[in-house]
């Protein structure tokens, strides 16, 4: 490529630089760069040259040229020369100089550009820097920043040139005034020194290995003098921390005699700027490189300095971290390495600094020095080593400090010793015990407040820390295991260690385990050289103890078990056997269960296993003399402590056990005891228990009573009874503060009701146990069943708290079966009393309280199943049944499904209890079966499944007990009632359908074996179970209620009035639609015998139909004879008049309306109806060509169509709730009309295709009709192709109707089944295409397109057909290309997609003919403003290009040739559709152009489906193109640049994109041969036209493509 060229290229580049677009202008960029990848030297002289002759450019694009020379010297510096190296640099140079002021983007990227010339051509871009130094003047700030850069970039080459630097520079640091400029000397006499400490470094790597740091020293040292004793004065705080930036690094460069001179000074002048700056940071880096270089020349100033030292950072590390500010984070370890630095020169001044300030009263600086105690025993180990026990005596006054923050450092400063062996040392054990001490702080006596950079302030508390550090240090720091075993043993029985008890067996257990590894020798404890831990039964005791509460202080229940596992070998030998089975178990029960869960007593029982009381008991009952059992027993009650539970519950079982032996003196010794001193006084003013409370002393009260329940229920049956109501009850009562035979004193607590309870249950079952029971009359039975309810009635609804209700009426339960009987009144109220206590209880929420209250309301539903079978005990007759029933009955019928599966399980154990005891002594009528059966067989269907489980087992106890009362035997077994038992399985499933075929079968059942008598109450019990609020239960009573009516209809004739009397009732008072359809049967035996008044009566009902009228219909057709003749009637009536009439417009040149008439209408309608009924099948089958064309062309002339005025009206004001909600619009009633003779026909095939593909709503709408059409006949020619013959038939008369709209509709519909391979089996393919013929003249266009829509689908429906009829489909559909003069010709878009679906199927000489003028005509197309014509276009392309395969005419190659630029640039058309089809005409279009490797690209990208990255596919493309293979195109290159330079005009914003991006791939790949056919300075010309597109895109490929046509050299 000539120079002239080259500026072409990169002139409008560097115009274009401009652009406002950052991604066009980053593309200009990469273009430049593209160019000066090739060609650099040409490049960056054209850059250069673009610059000087564009002085006024604004630096913001400067800066953009310079970087783009910058990136390609990056790479190709290497190939300058000399020449050109001193150009740039010179550029470079005066860029970066132009302006005095400081412009960043602008003279960093010139300083950018020297840097990387710098890499190569250090000499020269030194030298020229060099030059601007001039003596005596100030030097450009950007040459500072340059040369700090260059030593970065290549210290090698920049030191050697220090010297001259830095004597060009040292002389006018004084001239320097300005800040900025002051800190652009900072930084670069910073880069400087760490540029000379790097090659001082790596001398072996340098290129002069004989520069010594004394080169440097002198002239950094005058360097220091300024920046230290001038510009660090300075009140520019910027410029403080410039000069102290960079003392750090020089400090290392100063003679060591200078160093030592400086210190005094330096020192406290770095120091004196903490004062000054609140971020120190760079101050404290500084600080830590001049401490280096100091202690590195062994500095003996240090020592002076050392307190102010210490002073100053000390204060530094007390100030207050703040976690959001990563400079004060990296200042604190800056600091820390400052004191690393002089604890290694001098570890005693620093420790006799700090470890004073432990005693300091301030918090900070405690927390800080124990900060930097912990730094050093880290950093500083070997300087440490013998200040060890110094140090542990420093550390008393902080493990007395009682402050959170101070305790945290502490314990990281002890979690640091430990890991340096300071532990081992006298005085370790206190730090350990501090750790034991701090794990055993209790949550709430640390207030902590969360710091903003803390998410859980409870992880960092001083507890938190302390657990993790004893736990790390016992499991990962080996050095401890002996230090810790078994010292921290003696720490698990003090009190005040509770707390820490979790982590310390936690540990303990790992430090076992360790030892147990190491042997048996190492792990065994020799307690006589260790005193001072507990003994073995100490440990023992107290881990026993503290698992009694196992999930206290994080599970210390667990830890403690899991070490006494471990620890049995120092406990006993002999217990490892037990305890290996024991342990795991009582773990495995722990897992078990929560906190909420866990029962208390029985853990305690499997854990302790000891019930001292009972022991006592057992005991005094063995003994013989009385003296001792009295004395024994008044110790007990005046010893026990009556506040704990267990306490009274073991108290009270000893007297019990006592009383087996020594009842006499058990209740004399009771009696003693209330009338002593000590009890008296308990419950006096001045009592011995003074510091108890009110409450207390009747847990004396409570522990009383219960012991006389239990001396009753342990002491010999004969004895009690004559005790009960002299001693017993009568000392019961006087404790219990109640109105109880006249005595009235209230009491409030619930512990002693309970007792109370308790004892009354232990003494009503001893009496009944008794074998004297039927002769004991018990005179206080009523008063006691009062208190019960009482009590019952006094318990809340709102949950279930306490055992009272259970106790109460457990007591009842024995109660009502003692002498003397209830009356009636008294029965009833127990039982309203109780079933109200428990059936009223809310359901418990989830979650709360678990099991334990799950099984206290199981406990208490049972006991209240138990007591109403003891009341229907006494009265087992079915009117007992009866009255018991009647109370559930409410709860029954609730409409609380709580409520219900309560009533209906407490139901169902009653009747199974009265069928297992029934005895029927003579054949006696159930009377009551059906009334009782009409109550529970609906809520077989309830909604919860636990009541319908219930209910039928109700059922099925009731049908027994029928046949029980028609004398069979009780164990005899009915094969139909034990169906039901079979049918629960059904009822379990939440399916509908499932549950009321189940309900459906129970009906069957219960109609098989019930009563003729019974049958109408059965019945009048269900229609009252229709209102039921379980809509479920009433959905059932209608299904029974039908099986009924089937099963036992024929018994029931002279109540049909009366039963459809009472339908028709609840028909207008359901609020359920669900009523509605059951009673359809039952209006239909009524309706069987009047058809024809019926049928003329309904048509004169007004439209809308209500929903009785609706259900009036359906009834009729349910017979099919019937059926047929309401279908011809109705046929009849809706062709008798026109489908619609014409309004006159009010306004002149506005189309009519059209309004539909009424009788076609309600015809229609009553058609829907009857078809909404299956047993109408038969009749529409019958009928089945009349009906479907019928409804067809009564669907296409009621497209638009509007209601009368009348019926409008109707509809906006809103249908009433009797009306049917079905849309009155003309075309929507026949659409439906018509799908449900489709459904009544057997074709739902049909109808469910419609449904999925939407053809339904498409047929009711103007725009979607002719596809709902096409869609249907589609889904008939599918699913009921031998039903066409017979409706073709019925079509041939519409071919001339005088609607349109009519004509347009059997067109699609005949077309559409051309489609299908129907037409051919069924010997229709001649007949269909007569028709279609026929019409290929019609006025109508839509109906031209669908007559060639049709021939086209012969290419689907009936393929091997197309060949016989090629001739004429071919000239049918070039007829239609050719049709009229409008561009956007719907019938040539037609004609087109036929054609791409026909080509395959024709004979090639067929086509031969007439090939190139298809091609010649569809190209225009391809470029079409409509996306329809574009896609259709493309793809015949395609299809033409698939049949001329390996046989193709070099004329239509000369179309191929040209249609191949469109198709790979209409690729990024913004269409999907016409992208899909040039996919497929490029894969079409490659075997055509004879280059296997393009059309192997083509297949590899261009499949469907398969993502498509342009630019690659592209590149592929190109580069195949102008392969060697493409040489029978000679001039193919140009063809396709000159197509491109075509869609640079595009309106298609993509498109035009892709077209320099095409452009830039075929140059980019085109061979020398083929450069002739580029027109460069036309491409040039419109690419630098594109470059000022108004998208952004289109200007980034221009510049992409500019960039390429580099390699037209």
């Amino acid at each position: 490529m000539t120079e002239s060229y080259m500026k072409k290229l990169s002139s409008p580049l560097l115009d274009a630089i401009t652009d406002k677009d950052p991604m066009v202008q980053e593309q200009v960029c990469s273009a430049l760069c593209s160019l000066g990848e090739v060609r650099p030297v040409e490049m960056l002289h054209a850059c250069e040259e673009y610059l000087r002759q564009h002085d006024k450019l604004a630096h913001p694009y400067r800066a953009a040229v310079l970087r783009a020379m910058e990136r390609v010297l990056s790479s190709r510096a290497s190939e300058l020369d000399k020449d050109t190296a001193s150009t740039i640099i010179l550029l470079a140079c005066s860029e970066m100089t132009k302006m005095k002021d400081l412009v960043g983007d602008w003279q960093q990227a010139a300083s950018g550009v020297l840097v990387a010339v710098g890499r190569q051509f250090i000499s020269k871009v030194m030298e020229e820097l060099l030059r601007r130094l001039q003596p005596g003047a100030l030097p450009h700030c950007a040459v500072l920043h340059t040369l700090a850069s260059l030593s970065v970039a290549n210290a090698f080459g920049v030191v050697p040139f220090l010297p001259s630097v830095l004597s060009s520079l040292l002389p006018v640091l004084g001239m320097a005034k300005q800040d900025t400029v002051r800190m652009a000397f900072c930084s670069a006499l910073q880069r400087f020194s760490e540029g000379a400490l790097e090659y001082l470094a790596n001398l072996d790597r340098a290129p002069d290995p004989t520069v010594r740091k004394d080169a440097f020293a002198t002239d950094i040292f005058s360097a220091y003098d300024v920046l230290f004793h001038h510009w660090l004065q300075s009140r520019e705080a910027k410029l403080r921390l410039a000069v102290v930036e960079a003392l750090g690094p020089m400090s290392h460069l100063l003679p060591s005699e200078r160093l030592e001179e400086q210190l005094p000074k330096l020192l406290p002048g770095i120091l004196a700027l903490y004062k000054k700056h609140s971020e120190t940071f760079y101050v404290s880096k500084s600080l830590g490189q001049i401490l280096e270089a100091a202690v590195s020349v062994g500095s003996r100033t240090l020592d002076t300095q050392l307190d102010a030292l210490l002073a100053a950072l000390h204060s530094q590390i007390c100030v207050p971290v703040e976690s959001s500010s990563p400079l004060v984070m990296s200042n604190q370890k800056e600091v820390l390495r400052c004191f690393t630095v002089l604890a290694c020169n001098s570890p005693d001044r620093l420790l006799a600094f700090l470890l004073p300030r432990l005693d300091s009263s301030n918090e900070r600086t405690r927390v800080g020095t124990l900060q930097v105690v912990r730094h050093v025993i880290n950093s500083a180990a070997a300087q440490m080593e013998d200040k060890k026990p110094f140090i542990l005596s420093s550390m008393r006054l902080p493990l007395l400090d009682t402050n959170s923050k101070v305790k945290r450092a502490v314990v990281q400063v002890i979690s640091a010793m430990a890991h340096h062996g300071y532990l081992e040392q006298p005085g370790g054990e206190a730090m350990i015990e501090y750790i034991v001490q701090q794990c055993a702080l209790p949550p709430e006596q640390e207030p902590e407040k969360p710091g903003p950079g803390s998410e859980d302030p409870k992880a960092d508390s001083v507890r938190a820390i302390s657990v993790r550090t004893l736990y790390l240090v016992s499991t990962t720091v080996d050095r401890m295991n002996h230090v810790l075993w078994p010292y921290l043993l003696q720490f698990l029985t003090p009190v005040r260690f509770t707390g820490a008890l979790t982590p310390l067996c936690r540990s303990l257990m790992h430090l076992a385990q360790k030892r147990q590894e190491a042997g048996a020798d190492t792990f065994l404890i020799q307690y006589d050289t260790h005193a001072s831990l507990p003994s073995p039964y100490a440990v023992t005791a107290r881990l026993l103890v503290v698992s009694s509460s196992p999930y206290l202080g994080d599970g210390r229940g667990v830890a403690a078990l899991r070490l006494l596992s471990v620890l049995h070998p120092n406990i006993h030998p002999l217990l490892g056997q037990h305890w290996e089975t024991t342990v795991p178990l009582l773990l495995g029960y722990l897992d078990e269960h929560t906190e909420e869960t866990l029962p208390q007593e029985e853990w305690e029982k499997r854990l302790l296993m000891n019930f001292l009381y009972k022991c006592i008991g057992t005991t005094l009952g063995a003994a013989s003399s009385k003296e001792v059992v009295r004395k024994h027993l008044q110790e007990l009650l005046e010893m026990a402590r009556y506040q704990e539970e267990a306490e009274r519950e073991g108290l009270a079982c000893c007297f019990g056990i006592c009383a087996i032996s020594h009842l006499e003196d058990t209740l004399a010794q009771l009696e003693d005891f209330v009338r002593s001193e000590v009890f008296r006084k308990s419950i006096g003013i001045l009592n011995i228990f003074k510091d108890r409370s009110e409450t207390e002393v009747e847990k004396v009260k409570s522990a009383l009573i219960l012991c006389y329940g239990h001396v009753a229920a342990r002491a010999p049956r004969e004895l009690v009874l004559a005790k009960v109501e002299s001693d017993i009850l009568r000392n019961i009562f006087q404790h219990f503060n109640t109105k109880v035979l006249g005595v009235k004193v209230e009491t409030k607590d619930p512990a002693l009701k309970l007792c109370l309870i308790q004892s009354v249950c232990m003494i009503s079952h001893a009496i009944c146990s008794s074998t004297q029971a039927g002769s004991f009359h018990f005179s206080r039975k009523a008063e006691l069943v009062a208190q019960m309810m009482e009590f019952i009635r006094a318990e809340p609804l709102d949950s279930l708290r306490t055992p009272i209700r259970k106790k109460a009426m457990l007591t009842c339960t024995y109660l009502v079966s003692v002498e003397p009987a209830l009356d009636k009144q008294a029965w009833a109220n127990v039982i309203h009393g109780c079933l109200h206590s428990v059936m009223a209880l809310l359901p418990e929420p989830k979650g709360e309280d678990g099991g334990c209250k799950e099984s206290l309301y199981l406990d208490t539903l049972h006991a209240l199943e138990d007591l109403l079978t003891s009341l229907l005990q006494q009265n087992m007759t079915p009117q007992g049944l009866q009255i018991m029933i009647e109370h559930l009955s409410p709860w029954i019928k609730s409409p609380r499904g709580h409520e219900r599966a309560r009533a209906l399980g407490v139901s169902a154990h009653l009747l199974r209890y009265f069928l297992e005891h029934l005895h029927v002594s003579a054949l006696v009528p159930f009377h009551n079966l059906g009334l009782l059966v009409g109550l529970f067989s609906p809520r077989c269907a309830d909604l919860w499944p636990a009541t319908r489980q219930e209910a039928m087992d109700c059922v099925h106890s009731l049908l027994y007990l029928q046949l029980g009362y028609e004398g069979f035997s009780r164990d005899y077994r009915d094969d139909v009632v034990e169906r039901l038992l079979s049918l629960k399985d059904g009822l379990a499933h939440p399916d509908p359908a499932i549950l009321f075929h189940t309900c459906h079968s129970v009906g069957q059942i219960i109609a098989r074996r019930l009563p003729p008598d019974q049958l109408i109450s059965l019945l009048l019990t269900m229609f009252e179970g229709l209102g039921d609020p379980d809509q479920n239960c009433s959905r059932a009573a209608t299904v029974m209620i039908n099986c009924l009516l089937q099963e036992r209809g024929g018994a029931l004739q002279e109540k049909v009035p009366e039963i459809m009397s009472m339908l028709r009732s609840k028909l207008q008072e359901a609020q359920g639609e669900h009523v509605l359809p059951a009673a359809q049967h039952s209006v239909y035996l009524l309706a069987t015998q009047h058809c024809a008044a019926v049928v003329s009566s309904l048509l004169g009902s007004p439209l809308p139909l209500d929903s009785h009228t609706c259900m009036l219909w359906r009834a009729l057709a349910a017979e099919p004879r019937l059926a047929t003749q309401v279908l011809g009637l109705l046929l009849e009536m809706m062709s008798r008049d026109v489908p619609f009439k014409e309004s006159r417009a009010f306004l002149l040149g506005r189309t009519p309306d059209r309004v539909a008439t009424l009788l076609p209408l309600s015809a229609t309608c009553a058609l829907f109806e009857v078809m909404s009924t299956p047993a109408v099948g038969p009749a529409v089958l019958e009928l089945y060509p009349q009906l479907f064309v019928a409804l067809l062309l009564r669907v296409s002339c009621t497209v638009g169509v509007q209601l009368p005025r009348n019926l409008q009206a109707q509809e906006r004001r809103g249908a009433s709730p009797a009306l049917a909600t079905r849309n009155l619009e003309p075309c929507s009633s026949a659409v439906d009309t018509l799908r449900a003779v489709l459904l009544r026909s057997g074709s739902e095939a049909v109808a469910q295709r419609m449904d999925q593909e939407g053809g339904w709503e498409l047929l009711r709408t103007s725009a979607g009709h002719e596809e709902g059409a096409t869609r249907l006949a589609r889904a008939m020619a599918e699913h009921a192709g031998p039903r066409l013959p017979l409706v073709l038939k019925e079509l041939a008369y519409t071919q001339s109707s005088a609607y349109e709209v009519q004509r347009v509709t059997t067109t699609a519909f005949l077309a559409e089944l051309l489609n299908s391979n129907v037409a051919n089996d069924l010997m229709l393919l001649d007949s269909l295409l007569e028709s279609l013929a026929a019409r290929q003249k019609d006025t109508c266009t839509s109906v031209r397109r669908l007559v060639l829509r049709g021939l086209a689908n012969l290419a689907s429906g009936s393929p091997d057909k197309v060949r016989a009829h090629g001739p004429q489909l071919l000239t049918a559909m070039i007829g239609g290309l050719d049709d009229g003069d409008n561009p956007h010709s719907p019938v040539a878009l037609e004609a087109m997609v036929g054609l791409a679906r026909l080509l395959d199927l024709m004979e090639a000489w067929d086509l031969r003919s007439g090939l190139l003028h298809m091609a010649i005509r569809i190209r225009p197309f391809f470029d079409s403003e409509k996306m329809e014509f574009r896609t259709a276009s493309i793809r015949l392309f395609g299809h033409l290009n698939k049949v001329c395969h390996g046989d193709c005419e070099d004329v239509f190659l000369d179309q191929v040739m040209g249609g191949l630029a469109p198709l790979l640039l209409h690729l990024q058309d913004p269409q999907a559709a016409v992208a899909s089809a040039c996919r497929f005409a490029l894969l079409m279009c490659g075997p055509n152009l004879a280059c296997e490797e393009l059309s192997a690209a083509f297949q590899r990208h261009l499949q469907e489906g398969r993502a498509l990255h342009f630019g690659e596919f592209l590149n592929t493309t190109c580069k195949h193109l102008a392969s060697p293979q493409m040489h029978h195109f000679p001039d193919l290159l140009g063809r396709l640049l000159s197509t491109c330079l075509f869609y640079f005009k595009s309106s298609w914003e993509d498109v035009r994109a892709a077209a320099p991006l095409f452009t830039g791939f075929l140059v980019l790949h085109a061979e020398p041969r083929q450069q002739p056919q580029v027109e460069l300075d036309q491409l040039i010309s419109a690419l630098q036209i594109l470059l000022k597109d108004p998208a952004p895109e289109v200007r980034t490929r221009a510049a992409e493509a500019l960039g390429r046509l580099v390699k037209l050299a």
